[in-house]
């Protein structure tokens, strides 16, 4: 059970192996998580660089559409073209509102017999609610509630797997099958939040414990959380819902166009397409840009960015320390006319300026498995 002060929160199936393990754990998208471990963040984000780290994305939603013409379904809340996945591949994608925000990004899969979805703890019940609603008769969302999910990331992760799996081998990026794993159902992905090669397991409830250990039993694997995930994503400048991306903001501003199919493109009948046309046409106000501090400070989410003469001209929302990199890291949004790679920028740290400038991203190489 969770400690008295969060008696609200919920658990995932691994909550006594984390405990076990030295979790430290925190409150999270209404879930009881650990943050880090004994070896701590620094070490953990490092070893997942190098080797192969296992991180408890339990707390994320999985569902499946079922049905024929459930690609059709999917597209009537997201700009993506689902019709061009073929079976045993998934991809990125992006839920709009009416409005042309971003309600939430989210991962699709093509089972053959059915998609599989993958959303935000924090908005994967808005999310369902959402695709149930347009869905015609004949299709079904099926929300796996009962199903836990773990991320196995680093250069060794599929090399590990396959002495457990052998079928992962032949996999390629963005790549999904249906197997078995430690005697048990799972669905894994070539796919994860961290920059590197690895995979993400979907697997029953009851199995969670069970595969979670014979995966750290493997040479050299450890156990990460959400600390090292953050500074991991931050430095593949990869988003996190919440801070880089929200209703508010559209695909656009958020340079992930390229998550706009083409057909998509010329139907323009996804929700909030008119404007994204229109931003498409006339360009937009702010953008998306990787920035890099000079020295070792870090600038957290919330700080102001100001241009040479001091105007504000936008705002950090994620920021911290590279490991990776050996140095601050920081993405945000800046007037479009101050978005090129290269520009200086003043942050103000804690009431002081900093220098800065627009840098590209990611800040340390994808090293995906093509």
């Amino acid at each position: 059970m969770a400690d008295s002060a969060s008696e609200t929160l919920l658990e995932t199936p691994l909550v006594d192996l984390h405990r076990e393990l030295g979790g430290k754990m925190v409150p999270f998208a209404g879930y009881l998580m650990p943050v880090q471990y004994t070896a701590g963040i620094m070490a953990e984000h490092l070893g997942t660089r190098a080797g192969a780290a296992l991180f408890d994305v339990s707390h994320m939603g999985q569902a499946e559409l079922v049905g024929e013409g459930a690609a059709d379904a999917l597209e009537r809340v997201t700009p993506g073209d689902i019709r061009i996945l073929k079976p045993g591949k998934q991809k990125y994608a992006l839920l709009t509102t009416d409005e042309g925000g971003i309600q939430d990004d989210f991962m699709v899969a093509n089972l053959g017999d059915r998609l599989f979805i993958v959303a935000n703890a924090s908005r994967k019940g808005l999310d369902f609610d959402r695709i149930a609603s347009v869905l015609p008769q004949g299709l079904r969302l099926r929300r796996r509630e009962d199903w836990a999910l773990l991320a196995f990331q680093g250069p060794k992760a599929v090399e590990l797997l396959a002495t457990l799996c052998p079928d992962v081998s032949a996999m390629g990026f963005m790549g999904i099958i249906e197997t078995t794993l430690a005697g048990v159902p799972a669905i894994i992905s070539r796919s994860g939040y961290s920059g590197e090669d690895g995979v993400e397991i979907s697997i029953p409830d009851a199995a969670a414990e069970k595969v979670a250990r014979a995966l750290l039993a493997l040479p050299g694997a450890i156990p990460a959380g959400l600390g090292a995930r953050d500074s991991l994503r931050l430095e593949a400048g990869l988003c996190l819902y919440g801070n880089d991306i929200d209703e508010t903001t559209s695909p656009v501003e958020a340079n992930l166009v390229w998550t706009i199919g083409k057909r998509r493109r010329t139907e323009w009948n996804f929700p909030g397409a008119d404007r994204v046309r229109s931003e498409l046409d006339n360009g937009v106000k702010r953008l998306r840009v990787g920035i890099q501090p000079e020295g070792r400070q870090p600038a957290r989410a919330h700080t102001t960015v100001h241009a040479a003469d001091g105007a504000q001209i936008g705002e950090i929302t994620s920021g911290g320390f590279g490991p990776s990199v050996n140095g601050p890291v920081a993405m945000g949004y800046v007037a479009r006319e101050h978005a090129a790679d290269g520009t200086p920028l003043t942050l103000m740290v804690r009431g002081k300026p900093l220098a800065a400038r627009v840098a590209p991203m990611p800040f340390h190489p994808h090293r995906y498995v093509r």
